[in-house]
């Protein structure tokens, strides 16, 4: 029998690969290299510039296939010398590996591509394992997962159920699984008046009473209570800008940007309507000209508690002793794109370092993961 793949050596490499978004860094061609080697059929698939990665054991379009995906990007470090350690040094200290990425999502791609490299070597599937890499989660993901998804279609690819390794527990490992995300988005204000001294306001039209009559109205608007199961819907006021630097002039203009992370209860088209109208509605009252910008993330997405969710949560328990709950909270993941291709669900580690200074992922948990993946692959495929 061949040695099994170590996660934490994996995950160390890794690290060491500087993969800022877009950078490829040397990741994936080493990803290429450890899953070629256990029979995979590697591709890449850049596009635009990102780098991916698409890998299959198996046959192609096998109707019993299971799938990981993840990430092996990262954001910037932020003030290298505020780290204890080198940034993509890779260092293993007090039981856990250090560095950025090491949190999210390097440890969770070593975890799935070790288990599923001993998973096929081990027991050979009646299906196929497929694993794929994109280099821009943490960017605007625009020729990431998409371009993968783009391309498993044209090739006649498949893939019956999906597991994303981002990291989903707070706390303790093995007590949260997501089974789908809010939707978010963000719309821009710009707020156009005419220009005046402030001793004459009615020789002017202030752009900042416009907008802030708009603001106040999207703020105190209850969007939902939520639903069964997401929070509330909210809507967050992230910055108002004038540029203004006098204090007797009303400027011509000002902008204003609010994000919104939403519930099943709405869609991204009817947010945006409703945003539009709101300004409309304004616009009319004040005569200052308000245009709205919306760039719609991704939309709310579910994959009711089921088969999949329970095949996961019942690898999670037999693995941590933990009964995982089934959570919707968090950010966007790329899971809101690979629910397009099949059912999806995420579980990683606990996520308290994700993008922080000395970002890190503990040891044992790291091996944790790969036993409950590889223990998923085993119940798939039973």
């Amino acid at each position: 029998m061949t040695d099994a793949l170590d996660p934490v050596r994996l995950t160390v490499d890794l690290v060491r690969c500087p993969t800022v978004t877009p950078e490829e860094g040397g990741a994936l061609v080493l990803l290429e290299q450890v899953l070629s080697a256990a029979g995979f059929d590697c591709r890449r698939v850049d596009r635009g510039g990102t780098p991916n990665l698409f890998a299959r054991w198996g046959p192609r379009g096998h109707p019993r296939s299971f799938g990981f995906n993840g990430h092996t990007d990262v954001v910037p470090v932020g003030d290298r010398a505020a780290w204890t350690v080198d940034p993509f040094g890779g260092t293993i200290r007090d039981g856990q590996v250090w560095g950025r990425g090491a949190c999210d999502m390097k440890s969770g791609v070593a975890a799935f591509v070790a288990a599923a490299v001993d998973f096929v070597r081990e027991t050979p599937p009646d299906g196929a394992v497929i694993v794929t890499v994109t280099g821009d989660e943490e960017g605007a993901s625009d020729h990431g997962t998409i371009a993968i998804l783009d391309w498993m279609r044209q090739q006649g690819e498949t893939m019956a159920a999906c597991i994303v390794g981002e990291p989903t527990c707070p706390e303790r490992m093995g007590e949260m699984i997501k089974i789908g995300r809010r939707g978010a988005m963000t719309a821009r204000f710009v707020a156009t008046g005419v220009q005046g001294h402030s001793a004459y306001p009615h020789r002017a039209r202030n752009p900042l009473h416009a907008l802030v009559r708009l603001l106040d109205r999207l703020a105190g608007h209850e969007l939902d209570r939520g639903t069964e199961h997401f929070d509330p819907s909210t809507l967050a006021i992230t910055t108002i800008d004038t540029g203004n630097p006098a204090h007797n002039v009303i400027p011509a203009a000002a902008r204003a940007t609010v994000n919104i992370r939403f519930s099943d209860a709405h869609s991204g088209a009817s947010l945006s309507d409703w945003l539009r109208a709101e300004a409309a509605r304004v616009q009319d009252e004040t005569g200052v000209v308000l245009d709205v910008d919306i760039h719609i993330s991704g939309e709310s997405f579910l994959t009711p508690p089921g088969g999949l969710s329970e095949l996961v949560a019942a690898a999670v328990e037999r693995e941590t002793g933990i009964r995982p709950v089934l959570s919707t909270s968090g950010g966007t993941s790329d899971a809101r794109f690979m629910r397009a291709l099949c059912p999806v669900v995420e579980f990683g580690l606990v996520g308290q370092t994700m993008h922080q200074v000395d970002e890190r992922a503990d040891v044992e948990q790291i091996r944790t993961l790969k036993r409950v993946y590889r223990r998923v692959l085993a119940d798939w495929f039973a």
